[in-house]
């Protein structure tokens, strides 16, 4: 089976919102009057974003997933993407699987694939994706003000929990490192969430490294501080009764992998956040609040400062 044959078989499907798509040099879109093209690019390599052994759905899946958690995070609505794949040879069978994960996720938030490339080499994916948002209403990283509450969206830690379980620094019972690990390789991109918080959020972006080293980011774009509570982060990991409290504390706080939403709101909406979150079926905790002073402080289980420190993943100096 060679280049094309592939492309044909398994990524070619008719457009039905690009004026034109698969089978150019350039696919062409054309966003609707008032709106805003939102693009961002993810990049997936074998042994370091996942294991060779994963099921080529759900690595389809996450190609895909952790870019609409972008679009998420800017509170766009998603469009169309396009697919750069490397493969070490054209296996069909895996070649169909990872369609099949990838296309699902893409018919369910009606977002198409439109071009891209194919070339032999090792496993490597990068998507493109492209989305839409009213000008002007585009979540940003910029607009945390003093006084904001702060919110995740979902669950944390899970996805960390099962990479720790699966390189052998712990043991999980086989029914949690099956659930843990669903987590890890077929994220919930928060779309309709990021949707539903344009004009409530005053900032968001999406948990990726993890919820303090992103949270970082906007802190640092905002010229704030941040004042996280560990007391409600812990809940948010849901498998981890039993689990030192320390290795609680690294899975939610630095874990990453999560894709989960962190946005910051007055007080002022907390109804409205209620109500975002209630439509979108997605739940959010309020995890702290943003300080004038720059700086993040973690208040323990006694509500005492926390002196740990806890770093988030970084691509070259893990």
């Amino acid at each position: 089976m060679g280049e094309f044959e592939l492309i044909r078989r398994f990524f070619t499907r008719p457009v039905r919102r690009a004026v034109l798509g698969v089978g150019d040099d350039c696919a062409l879109l054309a966003p609707a009057p008032g709106m805003q093209l939102a693009i961002s690019s993810d990049m997936l390599v074998e042994g370091r974003h996942f294991f060779a052994d994963v099921d080529p759905r759900r690595l389809g899946h996450k190609a895909l997933a952790v870019n609409l958690s972008d679009l998420a995070a800017c509170g766009a609505r998603p469009l169309a993407f396009t697919l750069a794949l490397s493969l070490p040879r054209a296996d069909a069978a895996w070649a169909g699987a990872f369609a099949d994960g990838l296309m699902a996720l893409a018919e369910a938030h009606q977002c198409e694939l439109i071009g891209g490339d194919t070339t032999q080499g090792p496993l490597n994916i990068c998507i493109t994706v492209f989305g839409e948002v009213p000008a002007g209403q585009a979540l940003l990283r910029s607009g945390a003000r003093a006084g904001d509450d702060i919110y995740v969206s979902g669950t944390l830690g899970e996805a960390r929990l099962a990479l720790e379980a699966l390189q052998g620094h712990l043991q999980l019972p086989p029914a949690t490192l099956a659930a843990t690990r669903l987590r890890l390789e077929t994220p919930t991109p928060r779309v309709a969430l990021g949707q539903a918080l344009r004009g409530i959020a005053s900032s968001a972006l999406d948990l990726s490294d993890g919820l303090l080293g992103d949270l970082g980011h906007i802190l640092a774009q905002s010229g704030v501080g941040a004042c996280i509570d560990t007391r409600l982060t812990s809940a948010l990991l849901t498998a981890g009764p039993g689990l030192d409290t320390e290795l609680l504390r690294q899975c939610t706080l630095a874990g990453g992998d999560d894709y989960e939403l962190c946005f910051t709101a007055a007080p002022t909406l907390r109804a409205q956040v209620e109500a975002a979150a209630a439509a979108s079926a997605t739940p959010v905790t309020r995890i702290g609040s943003i300080e004038a002073q720059a700086g993040l402080r973690l208040l323990g289980n006694q509500g005492q400062e926390l002196l740990q420190r806890y770093a988030s993943f970084d691509h070259f100096s893990a």
